[in-house]
């Protein structure tokens, strides 16, 4: 059943949470929304836990894990998917001195928790080098896409799952005014969205981003994503303003926990979104960022490796087949995967960039 689970749990959409377990039809997804918007203000104890059968999904995992990495050094993983099997949901308040916990939305709700990792609503950018060097890129990557998506329906065409909304009833808190296009998903980039936007994928690329999925997320004028958590505390959240409407007006505000900052063209945000965290689009057109999932900077490299060990579990089960051909196969087929895309032209402007697997375009929908 877990496996089952967590295979269909692929299908969720970018702000769905990383690990979480697929709940069992729609309207247990809209139960669990309205839930979480009326319950969040709890905390919870960590409980203790048990390996799971070997013979199960989740007990070669486990197994896979601790002959890849060491159970030692790759514990807290461990401990978070044991937790998970366990359908736990961490709540823990994190509001500043003095807030009062009743009307405070800073708690954090994490179904995919790895415990220990530092929580803050944000980051500062002086603390991640690579901030800096996107930075730098902003007005290239801008111009690019604003080239690109002036022919919107020639976008539509040529590209992946382009503006993808929702697929889930759970996605239901982001609204309707929210869309993405991807670039990167779960450490797998997309060749087709990156020839599109070749010199933002190479861009990214070159800066070093410790990031799992990366992409370009639209909000519609007049709208507002609703107050939710994105469920999973091992990966911050980071956004790049490409094209922010009324600029430093304060009419494009996102809010983390208790505190509130608005997007400013050029400016790149951390953020934690395991923490409660709400967003506001109150100009007359849309707002467009580059937005990315990176690893929490507490994970050492073993846990990262080990996290997107999972990952590649949940995408190639082949993985744990106890043939060695067939897992030497699917090893292959990861790292083939995995590799950054060749870019048929990183000078070229929109249209020019043809990929020879464009009629095998991916069909999935966005995480």
């Amino acid at each position: 059943m877990l496996l089952q689970s967590f295979l269909s749990m692929l299908a969720l959409t970018h702000y769905a949470s990383a690990f979480a377990p697929s709940p069992k039809n729609a309207r247990h997804n809209l139960i669990e929304l309205c839930a979480t918007l009326e319950d969040f203000r709890r905390t919870t104890t960590i409980p203790s836990t048990q390996p799971a059968p070997l013979h199960t999904f989740a007990g070669k995992v486990e197994n896979a894990i601790d002959d890849k990495f060491g159970a030692e050094k790759a514990q807290r993983v461990i401990d978070s998917w044991r937790l998970l099997d366990t359908e736990y949901e961490h709540r823990e308040f994190f509001g500043q001195d003095g807030t009062d916990p009743q009307t405070s939305n800073c708690y954090q709700y994490a179904h995919s928790y790895v415990p220990g990792l530092t929580v803050k609503p944000f980051w500062e950018i002086d603390e991640i080098a690579w901030t800096q060097k996107l930075a730098k890129s902003y007005k290239q990557i801008r111009k690019e896409f604003l080239d690109v998506t002036k022919d919107m329906n020639k976008l539509q065409q040529d590209g992946n799952n382009v503006w993808a909304g929702a697929l889930t009833e759970e996605g239901g808190g982001y609204g309707e005014g929210w869309s993405t296009l991807v670039l990167k998903d779960r450490g797998i980039w997309d060749e087709v969205n990156c020839n599109l936007f070749p010199k933002t994928a190479k861009a990214v690329y070159n800066c070093g981003i410790p990031a799992t999925e990366v992409f370009f997320a639209s909000m519609k004028p007049n709208t507002d994503i609703k107050l939710h958590s994105d469920f999973t505390n091992f990966v911050l959240t980071s956004h790049l303003a490409i094209d922010i409407p009324e600029n430093g007006n304060n009419k494009c505000r996102l809010t983390i926990g208790d505190e509130a900052r608005q997007w400013i063209n050029g400016e790149v945000m951390v953020f934690d979104t395991s923490l409660m965290h709400d967003a506001i689009n109150e100009a007359d057109s849309t707002r467009y960022i580059l937005m990315f999932r990176i690893w929490h900077p507490d994970l050492t490299v073993v846990e990262k490796n080990a996290l997107q060990y999972i990952y590649d579990c949940l995408s190639v089960p082949e993985l744990l087949d106890d043939n060695e051909q067939v897992r030497k196969a699917a090893e292959r087929q990861i790292e083939m995967l995995r590799n950054f895309p060749k870019l048929q032209s990183a000078t070229s402007g929109f249209g020019d960039a043809k990929v020879a697997s464009t009629d095998k375009k991916k069909k999935k929908g966005k995480r």
